[in-house]
């Protein structure tokens, strides 16, 4: 891939820059996607600068216009400590007509809202669960049209925050207390949606016009006691003493070529409905009579060495730096640099 620019301004949220460090060229105990990130640019031959997001916008603009890159590498996830505002982030550079990497504002909007991004889905005939969704302060009925177990999760958040065990209620009294505690604590609308049993995947995708889906990933849930995990649970996404403990498991997936080519049909089909670009990752349940229910969209996956998207990627015989490489390299075609 030929470079057709030279310089790259890394985007990142404040609270991730080390005070030592604030241009991420040591070597840290815990390599982070923003040092995994910024490293591979600079490893590339990229002049690279660093532009942290805090909590005011015109100074963040004014950096920007003093850095002058040809092209952000977009890595921040929130503004002013609220993720639901990582669209306002991309619409401010849409407004600079600075170009970016990654999903722009309105891909951003319609996958962070989970319910919309449920009902385009289910608008287009791709499976999604059944679902409700419960504002603050409202009173809760068990619905009518969706059997229990259901999970429940806040509307707007993502890398599993806000699971538990302790979302997946089966009678409405169970209902009634995980949405107060959701809408209490994140305040925002909690979602209620029905179970789906099965096996679970995360089809990692990279690309705009031309999609390239890579080697599917399976969550294994290994034991089979009552009381175990069944599902993505912050604990089982982020801390690996637990996935210890349950016997959960990461790996790639097994499946049939024609299963697989279905996967990745439909997992195609909703990244673009989705206005995702360059890359995101769509996490789906595979039943046992064959039916892909899509569970999650990803526009913003975690994009560090070692994580699901980039393992994907290797798997396809693509190295870390050349992933990164491919996400900089569909950004500059999108905007014909």
């Amino acid at each position: 891939m030929s470079k057709k620019i030279y310089k790259i301004a890394v985007l990142v949220d404040d609270a991730t820059v080390p005070n030592e460090d604030g241009q991420f060229v040591g070597t840290p105990e815990k390599m982070t996607t923003e040092y995994c990130v910024v490293q591979a640019i600079r490893r590339l031959g990229y002049e690279t600068g660093i532009v942290p997001v805090g909590d005011d916008i015109i100074a963040v603009a004014n950096e920007l216009r003093r850095q002058n890159p040809e092209l952000i590498f977009n890595l921040t996830e929130e503004f002013a400590g609220d993720r639901r505002n990582d669209k306002n982030i991309a619409a401010m550079l849409e407004l600079l007509a600075i170009p970016f990497t990654g999903t722009g504002s309105n891909g951003l909007m319609l996958c962070r809202d989970k319910m919309l991004c449920k009902y385009i889905l289910a608008h287009h005939r791709i499976r999604v669960p059944k679902f409700a969704f419960f504002p603050p302060g409202r009173a809760v009925k068990a619905p009518k049209s969706i059997p229990f177990p259901l999970v429940v999760k806040p509307a707007f958040e993502d890398g599993s925050d806000g699971i538990s065990n302790a979302s997946v209620v089966n009678d409405i009294d169970s209902l009634r207390q995980r949405i107060e505690f959701v809408t209490g604590k994140w305040n925002q609308d909690a979602i209620a949606e029905e179970y789906i049993g099965g096996r679970e995947f995360y089809v990692g995708i990279l690309g705009n016009k031309k999609l390239t889906a890579l080697p599917i990933r399976e969550c294994v849930f290994n034991n089979k006691d009552t009381h175990s995990p069944c599902l993505a649970t912050y604990r089982v996404k982020w801390n690996k003493e637990y996935r210890e403990k349950w016997n959960i498991n990461y790996g790639f997936a097994e499946l049939d070529q024609k299963t697989t080519k279905n996967i990745e049909q439909v997992c195609k089909r909703a990244y673009s409905l989705l206005q995702l670009r360059d890359y995101g990752r769509i996490d789906l349940r595979l039943t046992e009579d064959g039916k892909i229910v899509i569970i999650e969209v990803n526009p913003n996956p975690d994009v560090a060495f070692g994580e699901d998207l980039s393992s994907s990627a290797e798997r396809a015989g693509i190295g870390y730096d050349a992933f990164i490489e491919h996400i900089i390299h569909d950004a500059v075609g999108r905007y014909k640099i």
